[in-house]
């Protein structure tokens, strides 16, 4: 088998060419400027130096990092939060709020309450009216509730407020795909725009009684009007709207159309209100749903501060927007790995729900299987317990990548800060260096081509020993790259 790009990069950072540079690792995780004979390096396989982290305290979740949250009544009852705290999970995205307008004394109550259960609350969600969707009698009020919900809300220390735009959700596509290969029995919800409801297909039928036929532009233009009211109120509260695409994203609902069902429409939702208040529930399964890679679209987002929550699930997708299923995270189509690394690379602190358990056995048998998806393909606890787990693994996974990354990066620093002191490296030289190590820490998708650069400053300069061992500490940063 061929070597790949990353096995040459990792023979030619070799660990002789870092004790050649100077350079150990440090029980902090920080290499230390000092020689050091190599075998006490740290290192991890194929002989690469291994940033160490102090286990566990350096990789729980934190108020710094993505938070896992779960669905919670802002009354849960003692069972649920033993179940939710014996999974590690603290975090509380409530889903039955109070009726609008809220109080903040209402809200700091419910807070309060969470608290004393050793829950944080992540996001309440709000209901958009038809009266707001639909552009009709009765919307200025309820907006105006809304604004007032907002400004309890940061009041009461709530960071986020998730809500839906939708004329119709599209459900009748959903029915249960079971997979009797690689997981024996175990049930999808999948989507087919084209599967018929009583003769009909799914894609042609008819708006429910009462509800009007709109086009794009005018259901557009009521959101509009809506976000123009709404976010500078959210602004100035310190809160966070983060609304979920429409799920499922096709094209027309009960003959309306679907603004929020592709990834033009939510940037145009981006670019519509530039304000960090005016955000998306950017979502690991729904953006494969149509057609788009999610961790691009997740750097796009992120770039703009953006993101004000997060939905961690998986899809395969046969034809975006039209004919897919919701899979186990780690066999879908997105790089969940790579999703939740660059969370943690932009800083995210915000609430990660790992949501759409699978129909397991387990659940089954035990008759937890239960809520919107029971029937097509929806789990229970046990479901919501492996998807959980593996969140919770992928996120200290990408901590230990991430707080291992910046500490080598400093090294480099370091050894180009040293090289100069020393004379050896020219001020112009240092200053090119140092540009592409930053460029490498703030921002992801160009790393490699920084890094390049770097190893191109480093090969031009005169001096042999700050040549070969800046040259190999390039290799090195390289060889951190995912591939």
């Amino acid at each position: 088998m061929a070597q790949s790009r990353r096995d040459v990069l990792k023979q030619g950072a070799s660990l002789a060419a870092l004790s050649a540079a100077g350079l150990t690792v440090a029980s902090s995780g920080v290499a230390a400027a000092a020689a050091a004979p190599a075998e006490t390096v740290t290192t991890g396989p194929g002989g690469m130096p291994y940033p160490y982290l102090k286990w566990p305290e350096q990789v729980k979740e934190s108020t710094n990092t993505p938070r896992l949250c779960q669905w919670f009544s802002r009354n849960p009852t003692q069972a649920t939060v033993r179940r939710w705290r014996q999974a590690g999970v603290t975090g509380a995205l409530i889903t039955n709020p109070p009726p609008l307008p809220w109080t903040a004394a209402t809200l700091i109550a419910d807070r309060q309450r969470m608290e004393a259960a050793g829950l944080h609350i992540t996001a309440y969600l709000i209901s958009i009216t038809d009266s707001i969707v639909r552009g009709q009698e009765g919307r200025d009020q309820q907006i105006e509730y809304i604004k007032q919900s907002l400004v309890a809300a940061g009041q009461a220390g709530i960071r986020v407020v998730e809500y839906n735009f939708y004329v119709h959700r599209l459900t009748e596509g959903y029915y249960e795909l079971i997979d009797n290969e690689d997981r024996l029995g175990a049930g999808y919800t999948a989507f087919d725009y084209h599967r018929e409801v009583d003769g009909v297909p799914v894609k042609d039928l008819p708006p429910r009684p009462g509800t009007p036929l709109l086009t794009y532009e005018q259901v557009w233009d009521n959101y509009k009007y809506f976000l123009d009211r709404v976010m500078p109120v959210a602004e100035a509260a310190g809160v966070r709207l983060a609304v979920h695409p429409n799920d499922p994203p096709a094209v027309i609902s009960r003959g309306n159309p679907q603004v929020l069902a592709s990834v033009a429409d939510w940037k145009r939702l981006i670019d519509t209100y530039d304000s960090p208040a005016n955000g998306l529930t950017v979502h690991a399964g729904v953006t494969p749903e149509v057609g788009h890679d999610a961790v691009d679209f997740l750097r796009y987002v992120g770039a703009k501060d953006r993101v004000n929550h997060i939905h961690y699930r998986n899809v395969t997708v046969d034809k975006p927007r039209e004919r897919y299923a919701e899979v186990f995270p780690d066999t879908g189509e997105t790089d969940m790995f790579a999703f939740m690394r660059e969370l943690v690379r932009q800083g995210y602190d915000r609430g990660v729900l790992a949501e759409h358990p699978r129909a397991l056995d387990f659940d089954r048998e035990n008759g937890s299987i239960s809520g919107q998806y029971a029937g097509v393909g929806g789990g229970g606890h046990g479901g919501e317990l492996y998807d959980t787990g593996y969140a919770r693994a992928m996120l200290q996974a990408a901590l230990i990548m991430e707080r291992g990354r910046k500490p080598v990066l400093d090294d480099a620093e370091t050894l180009v800060n040293r090289f100069y002191a020393a004379g050896a490296v020219k001020l112009s030289d240092r200053a090119r260096l140092q540009a592409n190590l930053k460029v490498a820490d703030q921002l992801a998708e160009q790393s490699e081509a920084a890094i390049d650069r770097f190893a191109g400053v480093a090969q031009g300069i005169e001096d042999a020993e700050a040549r070969t061992s800046l040259t190999s500490m390039a290799a090195y940063l390289k060889a951190q790259i995912p591939n």
